[in-house]
């Protein structure tokens, strides 16, 4: 993971003697830049760094290089309770532990299971693309095998796709609040992105209607179900207004939709309105686990879909097999919508947690998903409540992390499933809810 790669390139730079104990850190939004990498990671690197006693942080200060010596954890340092990282839980009903070595050895032990460990075709192999049209044939209809796409995760995908569609200089249109993932995409490959007022609902007709006629906009990229960050979900008639927009101006769809499984009752994606134009990307990582590494793009056309390959051969050059059949078992035995259902009935009991612990504040949730938008009362800027939790033991991602305008909203993103237990989530919760009520002195509130 690229956190831990920062943690480990820290450690040895402190061990060489080329940082200094107590040499001060640059700030993570800084380090952030000059590597190339989202906020998140950073700021995962900065816990590991701590939870290590690489690192300590000082209130109004900033963070430094500890001093003590070999790395050993002081004593004072809190122990992390990560909810930042938007992961599924695993509930014990779904025993991956379990589920996955059972499934490979089945997998690897029938006639041809060796044959999931060669090389395969940049679109995957046959057999997946098959069963992802039928997975993803619950949501649109019409879909056939050759117009997906398998892919080694949803970030892989949109990147690719990023890199057919666009050139240095175009515009996207996306949210206010969009996924980080887009904005590291942006960075690396030279787009700028036109920001969309939103509302409970996401993202505004009017808003995106407005800047496709005055930008001369070439995508669009939306979340449409239980969007990360905000969970907003676009009800039907708005999508359908979307893409009718998209149409009149000439605009390409990404339809970004890893959380649509995890509603029992979904509304039709914005693809089913606009097959021709729209590239629908469906993930298992939120609706079973990122271990996986598996999405599916159902692209307009099969030649569209052909070209997809033809870039993610230059860059990933395939899924990996083994997880790609794993995941077509799960969908032709039924057993990823009882996995989803699992997951689906733990945010549910989570979220009910959340709920008590944090019931005098104002944040938007879906109770099937596992993250919730928690905004801030007048006093606190984002970025200063997200660091003072962090001293006090709770990393969670602040809104500058998806912000697309200048002045964010001042919300912090928390995430539900990556602790392990309800127990460890709720202690999370309530100290949270505590530590808005009671500022720290070493941050200046605002007032």
């Amino acid at each position: 993971m690229k956190y831990l790669g920062i943690v480990d390139a820290l450690e040895a730079d402190i061990r060489s003697g080329r940082v200094a104990h107590g040499e001060r850190l640059p700030a993570q939004r800084a380090i952030a830049e000059t590597l190339g990498v989202d906020l998140t990671t950073v700021t995962r690197a900065f816990n590991e760094a701590r939870r290590r006693g690489l690192v300590s942080a000082q209130a109004g200060r900033g963070t430094f290089i500890s001093e003590t010596q070999h790395g050993a954890p002081a004593e004072n340092v809190h122990p992390l309770i990560d909810l930042s990282m938007n992961i599924p839980p695993q509930p014990s009903d779904a025993d991956f532990g379990r589920l996955i070595p059972d499934m490979l050895k089945e997998i690897l032990s029938s006639p041809t299971g060796l044959l999931h460990l060669h090389y395969q075709e940049s679109t995957g192999a046959e057999p997946d693309r098959a069963a992802a049209a039928r997975w993803l044939g619950a949501r649109a209809d019409g879909l056939t095998p050759d117009r997906i796409v398998v892919s080694a995760g949803a970030q892989c995908a949109l990147y690719a796709i990023c890199d057919l569609l666009l050139k240095q200089g175009d515009i996207v249109a996306a949210g206010a609040m969009t996924y980080p993932g887009l904005k590291a995409v942006a960075i690396q490959k030279g787009f700028s992105i036109a920001p969309l007022a939103m509302d409970s609902d996401g993202i505004l007709p009017d808003a995106f209607e407005k800047a496709c006629r005055d930008r001369n906009v070439r995508l669009l990229y939306v979340i449409p179900s239980i969007d990360n960050p905000t969970t907003a979900t676009l009800p039907q008639e708005r999508r359908r207004s979307l893409a009718e927009i998209a149409r009149r101006h000439e605009v390409i769809i990404v339809e970004d939709d890893p959380y649509a499984a995890l509603l029992p009752d979904p509304t039709p994606p914005i693809s089913a309105f606009a097959p021709d134009i729209t590239w629908h990307i469906a993930t298992l990582s939120k609706c079973a686990t990122p271990a996986l590494r598996i999405a599916y793009v159902a692209a307009p056309s099969d030649h569209a879909a052909r070209r997809l390959a033809s870039v993610l051969r230059a860059t990933m050059l395939m899924a990996p097999p083994l997880m790609s059949a794993l995941a077509s078992r799960w969908i032709a035995s039924g057993m990823l919508d009882e996995i989803t259902r699992f997951i689906r009935a733990e945010n549910k009991a989570r979220q009910k947690i959340a709920a008590t612990a944090l019931a005098n504040l104002d944040f938007a949730a879906d109770r099937h998903g596992h993250h919730l938008w928690l905004r801030l009362p007048g006093r606190w800027r984002a970025s200063d409540f997200a660091e003072h939790a962090d001293r006090a033991g709770v990393s969670i991602v602040p809104a500058t992390a998806f912000a697309t305008v200048a002045h964010p909203v001042e919300a912090v993103r928390i995430s539900l499933g990556v602790a392990p237990d309800r127990d460890l989530l709720e202690e999370g919760l309530v100290l949270l809810a505590g530590l808005i009520d009671q500022p720290s002195l070493g941050i200046k509130a605002i007032v």
